[in-house]
């Protein structure tokens, strides 16, 4: 799938909305710069939030609660980690009621959960987005959003 800007990426993901579910995990890869703290700031908007979405690089996660939002949204950025265990205080696993959206995924290691949509964004330096993703089970009939 190809989009062009930042705002077509922000679109799409916001028709991502109404079909994510608690306990769903979408996790986001690709280059520095290439969108997807654009992507997670979409999908944030079509979930409701109307305010600012920072890039959780610094803080490592920022949470979204209703009313603010339709459902608990978790967004995780493992960029400065450096190996899995450093992960284990973020406690992932008990975000079983809330999206969680992880920008870096591939800093987890073997300890993503299999049942994540893994969406790649390619084309850095570039004003054209590509999307691919790894559809598991969970997500078929829900992905690519309409």
């Amino acid at each position: 799938m190809r989009l062009v800007g930042a705002p077509a990426l922000e679109a799409f993901a916001a028709r991502l909305a109404p079909v994510v579910r608690p306990g769903d995990t979408i996790a986001l890869s690709g280059e520095l710069g290439v969108g997807k703290t654009s992507f997670a700031r979409g999908l944030l908007r079509g979930l409701g939030h109307a305010g600012e979405v920072p890039s959780p690089t610094f803080t490592l996660m920022q949470h979204y609660d209703p009313p603010g939002v339709r459902l608990p949204v978790w967004h995780v950025d493992l960029y400065r980690l450096d190996n899995p265990a450093e992960a284990e205080v973020l406690a992932l696993e008990e975000g079983g009621h809330a999206l969680i959206l992880i920008e870096w995924p591939e800093r987890l290691g073997d300890a993503l959960d299999p049942r994540a949509l893994r969406v790649t964004i390619s084309g850095a330096g570039t004003t054209e987005r590509a999307l691919t993703a790894h559809v598991p089970p969970a997500w078929e009939g829900r992905w690519p959003p309409t």
